[in-house]
């Protein structure tokens, strides 16, 4: 495989969760943003907030990635154009130019010796963070990342072997000694790190499943698969949130 400092940065980039009490400069702040902005996009349609106040994991900033149609419609305006786009046509786009504008930020800030950690759950907390923010209607937060200098070092976690992800030319059908091949190399990983009996996390069976893992033998597979299999299968809270922030994603009927 070939290799260069950039390939390097990003082959050894993991989610920290414990930080230094340094904190990093304007300049600092300034170029992992910039570096950021040079990402790809399709209509500019990412707006960052930054917080330092109170970050999770006690890092010292705390970023969060809108998508912003509030700016785009002040622009329009000036043209002399409204918006039809549909509503999910403008927040898929909104999620491309996020997600690559937040992951240029964390590469730039891996170069310049920082660490981050993504948080999840945003846009189901997307009324709380518009008031903490003050953000206008139409702008939609999306995802959350906190920085800073890393107060911890571990090996990367693994992810899906090569041919479990790049498909050419054609989708193939799945063997099932290819899936449990992905999961054992999944599950191997976080294991020897011993990254959820550490920290006691166990999502918790709902229904009548019984429990069948202790926290030695339970890894990411099955704590991915608790996810999927019992939260989020009623749309209408998400789909509130996104109206919270003046998105329209439902028909009327």
């Amino acid at each position: 495989m070939l290799t260069n400092p950039v390939i390097e940065s990003m082959l050894n980039r993991k989610s920290i969760r414990k930080y230094t009490d340094r904190k990093p400069t304007d300049e600092v702040i300034d170029t992992v943003v910039r570096a950021g902005q040079r990402a790809p996009f399709a209509a500019q349609l990412c707006g960052v907030l930054l917080s330092r106040k109170k970050a999770p994991f006690g890092a010292p900033l705390w970023f969060t990635f809108c998508v912003d149609m509030h700016r785009m419609q002040l622009i329009m305006a000036k043209r002399g154009w409204t918006v039809v786009e549909s509503d999910l046509s403008v927040l898929l786009v909104g999620i491309q130019d996020v997600a690559l504008m937040a992951e240029n930020m964390v590469i730039a800030a891996e170069s310049l010796g920082m660490g981050s950690c993504f948080l999840g759950m945003t846009p189901y907390r997307a009324e709380r963070i518009q008031k903490k923010y003050h953000l206008p209607k139409r702008v939609f937060p999306l995802v959350e990342l906190v920085m800073g200098y890393p107060a911890e070092e571990f090996l990367p976690r693994p992810r899906y072997p090569l041919k479990f992800t790049l498909f050419e030319d054609q989708y193939p059908d799945l063997t099932d000694e290819m899936v449990e091949s992905a999961m054992r190399v999944m599950d191997e990983g976080y294991l020897a790190e011993g990254y959820y009996y550490r920290q006691k996390a166990k999502i918790k069976l709902e229904a009548d499943r019984e429990e069948h893992f202790t926290y030695r033998d339970y890894s990411w597979t099955e704590h991915i698969s608790r996810k999927s299999g019992q939260w989020w299968s009623d749309p209408t809270e998400l789909l509130d949130q996104m109206e919270k922030c003046g998105f329209v994603v439902r028909t009327k009927e």
